[in-house]
Protein backbone atom coordinates (compact mmCIF):
# COMPACT_ATOMS: atom_id res chain seq x y z
CA UNK A 1 0.00 0.00 0.00
CA UNK A 2 1.33 3.45 -0.93
CA UNK A 3 0.62 6.99 0.21
CA UNK A 4 -0.86 7.75 -3.21
CA UNK A 5 -3.32 4.87 -2.72
CA UNK A 6 -4.50 6.38 0.56
CA UNK A 7 -4.91 9.77 -1.11
CA UNK A 8 -7.00 8.16 -3.83
CA UNK A 9 -9.17 6.43 -1.22
CA UNK A 10 -9.75 9.70 0.62
CA UNK A 11 -10.65 11.41 -2.67
CA UNK A 12 -13.12 8.62 -3.38
CA UNK A 13 -14.82 9.14 0.00
CA UNK A 14 -15.15 12.86 -0.76
CA UNK A 15 -16.61 12.25 -4.22
CA UNK A 16 -19.02 9.59 -2.95
CA UNK A 17 -20.46 11.58 -0.03
CA UNK A 18 -23.91 12.18 -1.56
CA UNK A 19 -24.34 8.49 -2.41
CA UNK A 20 -23.06 7.53 1.05
CA UNK A 21 -25.76 9.72 2.58
CA UNK A 22 -28.43 8.05 0.49
CA UNK A 23 -27.28 4.67 1.74
CA UNK A 24 -27.28 5.86 5.34
CA UNK A 25 -30.75 7.37 4.93
CA UNK A 26 -32.07 4.05 3.61
CA UNK A 27 -30.63 2.34 6.68
CA UNK A 28 -32.07 4.97 9.04
CA UNK A 29 -35.57 4.53 7.62
CA UNK A 30 -35.73 1.02 9.10
CA UNK A 31 -37.24 1.34 12.63
CA UNK A 32 -35.04 -1.34 14.18
CA UNK A 33 -36.07 -0.87 17.84
CA UNK A 34 -34.74 -4.00 19.53
CA UNK A 35 -36.53 -3.71 22.87
CA UNK A 36 -40.02 -3.65 21.28
CA UNK A 37 -41.29 -7.06 20.05
CA UNK A 38 -43.47 -5.24 17.52
CA UNK A 39 -40.27 -4.26 15.69
CA UNK A 40 -38.70 -7.72 15.50
CA UNK A 41 -39.36 -7.79 11.75
CA UNK A 42 -37.72 -4.38 11.35
CA UNK A 43 -34.62 -5.68 13.13
CA UNK A 44 -34.44 -8.60 10.70
CA UNK A 45 -34.88 -6.13 7.83
CA UNK A 46 -31.98 -4.00 9.12
CA UNK A 47 -29.77 -7.08 9.41
CA UNK A 48 -30.70 -8.16 5.88
CA UNK A 49 -30.01 -4.66 4.56
CA UNK A 50 -26.51 -4.79 6.05
CA UNK A 51 -25.82 -8.26 4.69
CA UNK A 52 -26.80 -7.10 1.19
CA UNK A 53 -24.60 -3.98 1.42
CA UNK A 54 -21.58 -5.92 2.67
CA UNK A 55 -21.98 -8.55 -0.02
CA UNK A 56 -21.96 -5.79 -2.64
CA UNK A 57 -18.52 -4.85 -1.27
CA UNK A 58 -17.26 -8.41 -1.66
CA UNK A 59 -17.59 -9.44 1.98
CA UNK A 60 -18.64 -12.98 2.80
CA UNK A 61 -21.61 -11.76 4.84
CA UNK A 62 -24.47 -13.61 6.50
CA UNK A 63 -27.31 -13.13 8.96
CA UNK A 64 -27.21 -15.31 12.08
CA UNK A 65 -30.54 -15.69 13.84
CA UNK A 66 -30.51 -15.89 17.65
CA UNK A 67 -33.08 -16.29 20.41
CA UNK A 68 -33.45 -12.52 20.13
CA UNK A 69 -32.45 -10.23 17.28
CA UNK A 70 -30.11 -11.37 14.46
CA UNK A 71 -26.35 -10.89 14.30
CA UNK A 72 -24.52 -9.98 11.10
CA UNK A 73 -21.04 -11.42 10.47
CA UNK A 74 -18.87 -10.62 7.46
CA UNK A 75 -15.31 -11.38 6.37
CA UNK A 76 -13.33 -9.41 3.81
CA UNK A 77 -10.16 -10.01 1.79
CA UNK A 78 -6.99 -7.97 2.34
CA UNK A 79 -4.82 -6.50 -0.42
CA UNK A 80 -2.27 -9.18 0.31
CA UNK A 81 -2.77 -12.56 1.97
CA UNK A 82 0.45 -11.79 3.83
CA UNK A 83 -0.84 -8.47 5.21
CA UNK A 84 1.59 -7.57 7.98
CA UNK A 85 -0.77 -5.73 10.30
CA UNK A 86 -3.09 -7.20 12.91
CA UNK A 87 -6.26 -8.99 11.88
CA UNK A 88 -9.25 -6.84 12.82
CA UNK A 89 -12.82 -7.36 14.02
CA UNK A 90 -15.04 -4.30 13.65
CA UNK A 91 -18.08 -4.09 15.95
CA UNK A 92 -21.22 -1.95 15.69
CA UNK A 93 -24.95 -2.30 16.30
CA UNK A 94 -27.91 -1.72 14.01
CA UNK A 95 -30.62 -1.54 16.68
CA UNK A 96 -31.86 1.79 18.02
CA UNK A 97 -33.61 3.20 21.07
CA UNK A 98 -37.39 3.71 21.21
CA UNK A 99 -38.51 7.17 20.09
CA UNK A 100 -40.76 8.07 23.04
CA UNK A 101 -41.89 10.72 23.72
CA UNK A 102 -42.83 11.07 20.07
CA UNK A 103 -44.44 14.49 20.50
CA UNK A 104 -41.03 16.01 21.35
CA UNK A 105 -39.61 15.16 17.92
CA UNK A 106 -39.61 18.13 15.56
CA UNK A 107 -39.54 15.77 12.55
CA UNK A 108 -40.54 12.10 12.18
CA UNK A 109 -37.74 9.99 13.76
CA UNK A 110 -37.50 7.50 10.90
CA UNK A 111 -37.64 10.03 8.08
CA UNK A 112 -33.99 11.14 7.97
CA UNK A 113 -33.08 14.53 6.60
CA UNK A 114 -30.27 17.07 6.46
CA UNK A 115 -30.79 20.19 8.55
CA UNK A 116 -28.76 23.27 9.40
CA UNK A 117 -27.04 23.06 12.77
CA UNK A 118 -24.81 25.44 14.76
CA UNK A 119 -21.66 23.96 13.18
CA UNK A 120 -23.04 23.13 9.74
CA UNK A 121 -25.31 20.42 8.36
CA UNK A 122 -26.60 17.65 10.63
CA UNK A 123 -28.29 14.32 9.90
CA UNK A 124 -31.52 14.16 11.91
CA UNK A 125 -33.05 10.74 12.68
CA UNK A 126 -33.21 8.06 15.35
CA UNK A 127 -29.99 6.06 15.07
CA UNK A 128 -28.12 8.80 13.19
CA UNK A 129 -25.36 8.83 15.81
CA UNK A 130 -26.19 5.70 17.84
CA UNK A 131 -25.07 3.66 16.03
CA UNK A 132 -26.06 3.50 12.36
CA UNK A 133 -24.20 6.63 11.32
CA UNK A 134 -21.09 5.54 13.21
CA UNK A 135 -21.29 2.02 11.81
CA UNK A 136 -21.60 3.31 8.26
CA UNK A 137 -18.45 5.44 8.58
CA UNK A 138 -16.49 2.19 8.69
CA UNK A 139 -18.50 0.56 5.89
CA UNK A 140 -17.94 3.60 3.66
CA UNK A 141 -14.20 3.51 4.38
CA UNK A 142 -14.15 -0.15 3.31
CA UNK A 143 -16.21 0.72 0.23
CA UNK A 144 -13.66 3.34 -0.85
CA UNK A 145 -10.71 1.00 -0.34
CA UNK A 146 -12.42 -1.69 -2.41
CA UNK A 147 -13.32 0.78 -5.19
CA UNK A 148 -9.77 2.14 -5.48
CA UNK A 149 -7.63 -0.96 -4.88
CA UNK A 150 -10.01 -3.90 -5.27
CA UNK A 151 -9.40 -5.10 -1.69
CA UNK A 152 -8.99 -3.94 1.90
CA UNK A 153 -5.60 -2.83 3.25
CA UNK A 154 -5.93 -5.13 6.28
CA UNK A 155 -7.59 -8.41 7.24
CA UNK A 156 -11.04 -7.24 8.32
CA UNK A 157 -14.06 -9.02 9.75
CA UNK A 158 -17.25 -7.31 10.86
CA UNK A 159 -19.76 -8.23 13.56
CA UNK A 160 -22.93 -6.17 13.98
CA UNK A 161 -25.44 -6.97 16.71
CA UNK A 162 -29.10 -6.08 17.04
CA UNK A 163 -29.63 -5.99 20.82
CA UNK A 164 -27.12 -3.47 22.15
CA UNK A 165 -29.90 -1.09 23.17
CA UNK A 166 -31.76 -3.84 25.04
CA UNK A 167 -28.98 -5.41 27.11
CA UNK A 168 -27.39 -7.75 24.50
CA UNK A 169 -28.99 -10.95 25.89
CA UNK A 170 -27.86 -13.02 22.88
CA UNK A 171 -24.30 -11.70 22.78
CA UNK A 172 -22.48 -14.02 25.19
CA UNK A 173 -23.97 -17.23 23.75
CA UNK A 174 -23.15 -16.00 20.24
CA UNK A 175 -19.53 -15.19 21.12
CA UNK A 176 -19.16 -18.58 22.77
CA UNK A 177 -20.59 -20.39 19.73
CA UNK A 178 -18.50 -18.41 17.22
CA UNK A 179 -15.31 -17.92 19.24
CA UNK A 180 -12.94 -19.26 16.56
CA UNK A 181 -14.61 -17.36 13.73
CA UNK A 182 -14.58 -14.02 15.54
CA UNK A 183 -11.27 -14.04 17.43
CA UNK A 184 -8.83 -11.59 15.83
CA UNK A 185 -5.76 -9.66 16.93
CA UNK A 186 -7.62 -6.42 17.63
CA UNK A 187 -11.22 -5.25 17.88
CA UNK A 188 -12.43 -1.92 16.48
CA UNK A 189 -15.48 -0.33 18.13
CA UNK A 190 -17.25 2.74 16.74
CA UNK A 191 -19.79 3.55 19.45
CA UNK A 192 -17.98 6.35 21.28
CA UNK A 193 -17.32 10.04 20.62
CA UNK A 194 -14.87 12.85 20.09
CA UNK A 195 -13.53 14.91 22.98
CA UNK A 196 -15.00 18.03 21.37
CA UNK A 197 -16.07 18.98 17.82
CA UNK A 198 -12.46 19.59 16.80
CA UNK A 199 -10.55 16.96 18.79
CA UNK A 200 -10.70 13.27 17.84
CA UNK A 201 -10.35 10.75 20.62
CA UNK A 202 -9.60 7.13 21.42
CA UNK A 203 -11.39 5.88 24.53
CA UNK A 204 -8.76 4.27 26.73
CA UNK A 205 -10.97 3.49 29.72
CA UNK A 206 -14.61 2.56 30.14
CA UNK A 207 -16.43 2.48 33.43
CA UNK A 208 -18.17 -0.76 34.29
CA UNK A 209 -21.71 -1.04 35.58
CA UNK A 210 -23.76 -2.75 38.26
CA UNK A 211 -27.52 -2.25 38.32
CA UNK A 212 -29.87 -3.23 41.15
CA UNK A 213 -33.51 -2.56 42.02
CA UNK A 214 -34.37 -2.46 45.73
CA UNK A 215 -37.93 -2.99 46.95
CA UNK A 216 -38.81 -2.35 50.59
CA UNK A 217 -41.99 -4.07 51.88
CA UNK A 218 -43.86 -3.32 55.11
CA UNK A 219 -47.64 -3.68 55.70
CA UNK A 220 -49.66 -6.11 53.63
CA UNK A 221 -51.68 -3.25 52.06
CA UNK A 222 -51.60 0.55 51.63
CA UNK A 223 -52.68 2.25 54.85
CA UNK A 224 -54.61 5.43 55.76
CA UNK A 225 -52.01 7.81 57.17
CA UNK A 226 -54.48 9.22 59.70
CA UNK A 227 -55.32 5.84 61.16
CA UNK A 228 -51.82 4.32 61.01
CA UNK A 229 -49.41 7.27 60.69
CA UNK A 230 -46.69 7.14 63.34
CA UNK A 231 -47.41 3.55 64.38
CA UNK A 232 -46.89 1.82 61.02
CA UNK A 233 -43.54 1.43 59.28
CA UNK A 234 -43.37 3.61 56.15
CA UNK A 235 -41.31 1.98 53.35
CA UNK A 236 -40.61 5.34 51.70
CA UNK A 237 -39.04 6.69 54.88
CA UNK A 238 -37.04 3.48 55.36
CA UNK A 239 -35.83 3.55 51.75
CA UNK A 240 -34.91 7.25 51.92
CA UNK A 241 -32.74 6.62 54.98
CA UNK A 242 -31.03 3.64 53.32
CA UNK A 243 -30.26 5.66 50.18
CA UNK A 244 -29.05 8.69 52.12
CA UNK A 245 -26.56 6.49 54.00
CA UNK A 246 -24.88 5.43 50.72
CA UNK A 247 -22.78 8.63 50.59
CA UNK A 248 -20.87 10.57 53.21
CA UNK A 249 -20.64 14.35 53.50
CA UNK A 250 -17.73 14.46 51.01
CA UNK A 251 -19.54 12.49 48.33
CA UNK A 252 -17.69 9.22 48.89
CA UNK A 253 -19.63 5.95 48.66
CA UNK A 254 -19.93 4.24 52.05
CA UNK A 255 -20.38 0.62 50.94
CA UNK A 256 -17.97 -1.81 52.61
CA UNK A 257 -15.05 -2.51 50.26
CA UNK A 258 -16.48 -0.30 47.49
CA UNK A 259 -13.11 1.22 46.59
CA UNK A 260 -11.27 -2.11 46.43
CA UNK A 261 -9.64 -2.30 43.00
CA UNK A 262 -9.96 1.41 42.20
CA UNK A 263 -6.76 2.57 40.49
CA UNK A 264 -5.34 6.03 39.88
CA UNK A 265 -4.69 7.21 36.29
CA UNK A 266 -1.04 7.18 35.26
CA UNK A 267 0.89 10.44 35.40
CA UNK A 268 1.10 10.45 31.59
CA UNK A 269 -2.66 10.07 31.31
CA UNK A 270 -3.26 12.80 33.89
CA UNK A 271 -0.96 15.14 31.96
CA UNK A 272 -2.85 14.48 28.74
CA UNK A 273 -6.19 15.11 30.45
CA UNK A 274 -4.88 18.35 31.99
CA UNK A 275 -3.81 19.51 28.52
CA UNK A 276 -7.40 19.20 27.28
CA UNK A 277 -8.38 22.25 29.33
CA UNK A 278 -11.67 20.79 30.54
CA UNK A 279 -14.03 23.51 31.83
CA UNK A 280 -16.27 21.99 34.49
CA UNK A 281 -18.38 25.13 34.75
CA UNK A 282 -19.11 25.17 31.03
CA UNK A 283 -19.78 21.41 31.01
CA UNK A 284 -22.32 21.65 33.81
CA UNK A 285 -23.66 24.97 32.61
CA UNK A 286 -24.93 23.33 29.42
CA UNK A 287 -27.46 21.40 31.55
CA UNK A 288 -28.32 24.20 33.97
CA UNK A 289 -25.91 23.21 36.76
CA UNK A 290 -22.75 24.83 38.12
CA UNK A 291 -20.96 22.85 40.85
CA UNK A 292 -19.50 19.30 40.61
CA UNK A 293 -21.42 17.10 43.06
CA UNK A 294 -19.16 14.04 43.32
CA UNK A 295 -16.19 13.35 45.60
CA UNK A 296 -15.11 16.68 47.05
CA UNK A 297 -11.38 16.09 46.56
CA UNK A 298 -11.63 15.08 42.87
CA UNK A 299 -11.77 17.26 39.76
CA UNK A 300 -14.90 16.98 37.62
CA UNK A 301 -13.10 15.22 34.76
CA UNK A 302 -11.77 12.61 37.19
CA UNK A 303 -15.28 12.15 38.60
CA UNK A 304 -16.56 11.32 35.12
CA UNK A 305 -13.69 9.29 33.68
CA UNK A 306 -11.79 7.57 36.48
CA UNK A 307 -13.85 7.47 39.67
CA UNK A 308 -16.66 5.07 40.63
CA UNK A 309 -20.16 6.27 41.44
CA UNK A 310 -23.38 5.17 43.10
CA UNK A 311 -26.42 6.87 41.58
CA UNK A 312 -30.19 6.66 42.06
CA UNK A 313 -31.98 6.35 38.74
CA UNK A 314 -35.57 6.11 39.88
CA UNK A 315 -37.66 6.02 43.06
CA UNK A 316 -41.29 4.99 43.39
CA UNK A 317 -43.82 4.36 46.14
CA UNK A 318 -47.20 5.54 47.32
CA UNK A 319 -49.47 7.84 45.34
CA UNK A 320 -47.81 9.90 42.59
CA UNK A 321 -50.85 10.91 40.53
CA UNK A 322 -52.62 14.24 40.29
CA UNK A 323 -53.90 15.73 43.51
CA UNK A 324 -53.15 14.24 46.91
CA UNK A 325 -53.77 10.95 48.68
CA UNK A 326 -52.81 10.49 52.34
CA UNK A 327 -51.49 6.97 52.15
CA UNK A 328 -48.73 4.97 53.78
CA UNK A 329 -47.65 2.63 50.97
CA UNK A 330 -47.10 -1.07 51.39
CA UNK A 331 -43.86 -0.86 49.44
CA UNK A 332 -41.31 1.53 47.93
CA UNK A 333 -38.57 0.88 45.41
CA UNK A 334 -35.42 2.43 43.99
CA UNK A 335 -33.23 1.67 41.00
CA UNK A 336 -29.54 2.04 41.84
CA UNK A 337 -26.61 1.92 39.43
CA UNK A 338 -22.91 1.94 40.20
CA UNK A 339 -20.37 2.98 37.58
CA UNK A 340 -17.18 1.05 38.25
CA UNK A 341 -13.51 1.58 37.43
CA UNK A 342 -10.21 -0.30 37.53
CA UNK A 343 -10.50 -3.79 38.99
CA UNK A 344 -13.73 -3.30 40.94
CA UNK A 345 -15.80 -6.49 41.04
CA UNK A 346 -19.43 -5.78 40.04
CA UNK A 347 -20.76 -8.75 42.00
CA UNK A 348 -18.83 -7.79 45.12
CA UNK A 349 -20.34 -4.32 44.88
CA UNK A 350 -23.82 -5.85 44.46
CA UNK A 351 -23.30 -8.00 47.56
CA UNK A 352 -22.12 -4.96 49.53
CA UNK A 353 -25.18 -2.96 48.46
CA UNK A 354 -27.54 -5.74 49.53
CA UNK A 355 -25.75 -6.06 52.88
CA UNK A 356 -26.03 -2.27 53.35
CA UNK A 357 -29.79 -2.48 52.82
CA UNK A 358 -30.35 -5.52 55.03
CA UNK A 359 -28.40 -3.98 57.90
CA UNK A 360 -30.72 -0.94 57.94
CA UNK A 361 -34.09 -2.69 57.82
CA UNK A 362 -36.25 -1.97 60.89
CA UNK A 363 -38.76 -4.39 62.35
CA UNK A 364 -41.71 -5.33 60.11
CA UNK A 365 -39.78 -4.49 56.91
CA UNK A 366 -38.16 -6.79 54.38
CA UNK A 367 -36.15 -6.16 51.23
CA UNK A 368 -36.48 -7.69 47.79
CA UNK A 369 -33.73 -7.34 45.17
CA UNK A 370 -33.75 -7.51 41.37
CA UNK A 371 -30.58 -7.69 39.30
CA UNK A 372 -30.22 -5.40 36.30
CA UNK A 373 -26.97 -6.53 34.75
CA UNK A 374 -23.30 -5.98 35.43
CA UNK A 375 -20.01 -5.51 33.60
CA UNK A 376 -16.48 -4.79 34.82
CA UNK A 377 -14.57 -1.67 33.84
CA UNK A 378 -12.23 -1.81 30.85
CA UNK A 379 -8.74 -0.28 30.72
CA UNK A 380 -6.93 -0.52 27.38
CA UNK A 381 -3.19 -0.96 26.88
CA UNK A 382 -2.55 2.31 25.08
CA UNK A 383 1.19 1.53 24.92
CA UNK A 384 0.47 -1.10 22.25
CA UNK A 385 1.74 0.05 18.80
CA UNK A 386 -1.73 -0.14 17.21
CA UNK A 387 -3.05 2.52 19.58
CA UNK A 388 -0.34 5.03 18.73
CA UNK A 389 -0.67 4.28 15.01
CA UNK A 390 -4.41 4.95 15.19
CA UNK A 391 -3.90 8.10 17.23
CA UNK A 392 -1.51 9.50 14.61
CA UNK A 393 -3.93 8.64 11.79
CA UNK A 394 -6.73 10.51 13.55
CA UNK A 395 -4.46 13.49 14.22
CA UNK A 396 -3.54 13.64 10.53
CA UNK A 397 -7.19 13.68 9.47
CA UNK A 398 -8.50 16.27 11.93
CA UNK A 399 -5.46 18.53 12.13
CA UNK A 400 -5.63 18.35 15.90
CA UNK A 401 -3.71 16.02 18.21
CA UNK A 402 -5.97 13.09 19.04
CA UNK A 403 -6.42 12.33 22.72
CA UNK A 404 -6.61 9.16 24.77
CA UNK A 405 -9.67 9.84 26.92
CA UNK A 406 -11.76 8.14 29.55
CA UNK A 407 -15.42 7.35 29.11
CA UNK A 408 -17.96 7.79 31.85
CA UNK A 409 -20.28 5.32 30.17
CA UNK A 410 -20.09 1.59 29.76
CA UNK A 411 -19.62 -0.42 26.57
CA UNK A 412 -19.91 -4.02 27.76
CA UNK A 413 -18.79 -5.47 24.41
CA UNK A 414 -15.24 -4.23 25.04
CA UNK A 415 -15.08 -6.25 28.24
CA UNK A 416 -16.63 -9.28 26.53
CA UNK A 417 -14.04 -9.16 23.75
CA UNK A 418 -11.24 -9.10 26.32
CA UNK A 419 -12.67 -11.77 28.61
CA UNK A 420 -13.98 -14.19 25.98
CA UNK A 421 -11.85 -13.61 22.88
CA UNK A 422 -8.66 -12.20 24.41
CA UNK A 423 -8.79 -9.02 22.29
CA UNK A 424 -8.01 -5.44 23.14
CA UNK A 425 -10.45 -2.92 21.66
CA UNK A 426 -9.56 0.24 19.77
CA UNK A 427 -12.56 2.46 20.53
CA UNK A 428 -12.85 5.30 18.03
CA UNK A 429 -16.07 7.22 17.53
CA UNK A 430 -17.18 10.51 16.05
CA UNK A 431 -20.22 11.31 18.16
CA UNK A 432 -20.56 14.64 19.97
CA UNK A 433 -22.02 15.58 23.35
CA UNK A 434 -24.96 17.38 21.76
CA UNK A 435 -26.05 14.49 19.50
CA UNK A 436 -29.00 13.71 21.76
CA UNK A 437 -28.36 9.98 22.10
CA UNK A 438 -31.48 8.18 23.39
CA UNK A 439 -33.38 11.49 23.26
CA UNK A 440 -35.86 13.05 20.84
CA UNK A 441 -34.31 14.81 17.82
CA UNK A 442 -31.12 12.72 17.76
CA UNK A 443 -28.63 14.00 15.20
CA UNK A 444 -25.16 13.34 13.76
CA UNK A 445 -23.03 16.13 12.33
CA UNK A 446 -22.46 15.66 8.60
CA UNK A 447 -18.82 16.55 9.15
CA UNK A 448 -18.50 13.72 11.68
CA UNK A 449 -19.99 11.25 9.21
CA UNK A 450 -17.77 12.43 6.37
CA UNK A 451 -14.52 12.75 8.31
CA UNK A 452 -15.36 9.64 10.28
CA UNK A 453 -15.21 7.63 7.04
CA UNK A 454 -11.95 9.36 6.08
CA UNK A 455 -10.58 8.64 9.57
CA UNK A 456 -11.31 4.93 9.32
CA UNK A 457 -9.67 4.83 5.89
CA UNK A 458 -6.53 6.29 7.45
CA UNK A 459 -6.69 3.99 10.49
CA UNK A 460 -6.98 0.90 8.26
CA UNK A 461 -3.93 2.09 6.33
CA UNK A 462 -1.99 2.78 9.53
CA UNK A 463 -2.80 -0.63 11.01
CA UNK A 464 -1.81 -2.46 7.84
Amino acid sequence: MTHSQLDAVLDRIDADLDDALERLFAFLRIPSISTDPAHAGDCRAAADWLVAELRLLGFDASRHDTEGRPMVVAHGDALSPEAAGPSLLFYGHYDVQPVDPLDLWRTPPFEPRLEDGPRGKVIRARGAADDKGQLMTFVEACRAWKAVTGALPARVSIMVEGEEESGSPSLVPFLEAHRDELTRDLALICDTGMYDPETPAISATLRGLMGEEIVIHAADRDLHSGMYGGAAANPIRVLARILADLHDADGRVTLEGFYDGVEEPSEAMRAQWDALGFDAGAFLGEVGLSVPAGEADRAALEQIWSRPTCEFNGISGGYAGAGFKTVIPAQASAKVSCRLVGRQDPEAVRAALRAHVEARLPADCRAEFHRHGSAPATVMNVDAPAFEAARKALSDEWGREAAFVGSGGSIPIAGRFREMLGMESLMIGFGLDDDGLHSPNEKYDLRCFHQGARSWARVLAALS
